[in-house]
């Protein structure tokens, strides 16, 4: 039987439909992008657990969302992930339930993730060059993330996607080396700019932006791209080439603003929802996890109070304090 559902609409007549919904803000990598190095994390008490996490995924599925992604931190050293992929994904209504990993622990779990019903993958690769990777991630390694990469294909997973973060001068000479690797494993490709969260002393952003155009064109040099119409729900802008099966896509926060058509929020693993990556206004859920009524009435009024668009700056100070990996992927 399925859920009884409203559509969660913006002031801006937005349909809402898809939720990133973050299930830790620890992770075991400290990305130079992400977080600080000497990271300070949620008390274990203000993090929700397995049962609130699955109550406010079905108030949104009884919302008209359609697709859940869930997100961290990294979301594969929680400890109760397949019990939390098998729930979400039986809870009817609810297309496709995908999951964002930095892949160190997908060899042992991909398979009985893909048991547990997850629909697909995004997996991180900003480097397939062992030492970089090392320090752009400062504990990362890559022989794992490639492990986790074949055993995910093993699995069975389908449209596996990878995302890259551009950092000019750190990694933007492997453009083509991606693509290539990508290609060979028949995979889809995503080349993110940095979002500008939190406040990063590893690096300067306004000096190692890489706009999406630029990398692009450095694609296009080797792989001529046409555009696809392909909608995937997401902000990537997508292209093919006539001699692979696999899309390559851009991100682009800063020089290419994707608010228009945004069809997304955000709940934080404390809770709370983010209604626009590039703001701070936020509604607390996790009172309410309780509360199936008031917790689908609080969701629904947040609505009229999503912003119509993020406003990121290189030249400015960094205006949202929160990482990533309290944002959620």
């Amino acid at each position: 039987m399925s859920l009884p559902q409203t559509t969660l609409v913006d002031g801006h007549g937005r349909s809402v439909t898809y939720l990133r919904l973050s299930i830790t803000d620890r992770c075991d990598f400290r990305c130079v992008y992400c977080m600080s190095e000497d990271m300070t994390f949620l008390p274990r008490s203000q993090v929700m657990d397995a049962d609130e996490l699955v109550a406010i995924a079905t108030a949104f599925v009884r919302q008209g969302v359609t697709r859940i992604r869930l997100t961290g931190g990294e979301p594969l050293i929680h400890p109760d992930l397949l019990t939390l992929v098998s729930r979400i994904k039986a809870l009817p209504s609810l297309r496709e339930l995908t999951l964002t990993t930095n892949g160190a622990r997908l060899d042992t779990l991909a398979e009985p993730l893909k048991q547990a019903g997850l629909d697909r993958l995004n997996i991180s690769l900003d480097s397939l060059k062992p030492d970089r990777f090392r320090r752009l991630t400062r504990t990362g390694r890559l022989d794992k993330v490639l492990a986790g990469i074949d055993a995910a294909q093993a699995a069975g997973f389908a449209r596996i996607k990878l995302n890259t973060v551009m950092l000019r001068g750190r990694n933007d000479d492997e453009i083509l080396d991606l693509v290539r690797f990508a290609r060979h494993r028949e995979l889809d490709l995503a080349f993110i700019e940095e979002m500008p969260l939190g406040d990063i002393v590893e690096h300067d952003r306004a000096l190692s932006f890489m706009p999406s155009d630029a990398v692009l064109s450095r694609i296009e040099e080797h792989f001529p791209l046409r555009r696809s119409a392909e909608e995937t729900g997401g902000p990537a802008r997508y292209y093919r080439m006539d001699d692979s099966p696999i899309r390559v896509g851009v991100i682009s926060p800063h020089s290419n603003n994707f608010c228009g058509s945004c069809n997304r929020v955000r709940v934080t693993a404390s809770g709370r929802l983010l209604l626009c990556l590039g703001n701070d206004n936020a509604v607390e859920l996790r009172p309410l996890a309780g509360q199936p009524e008031r917790l689908e009435q609080a969701i629904d009024d947040a609505m009229i109070h999503k912003p119509e668009r993020h406003h990121f700056s290189l030249n400015e100070p960094t205006s949202i304090v929160r990482f990533m990996n309290l944002t959620g992927g």
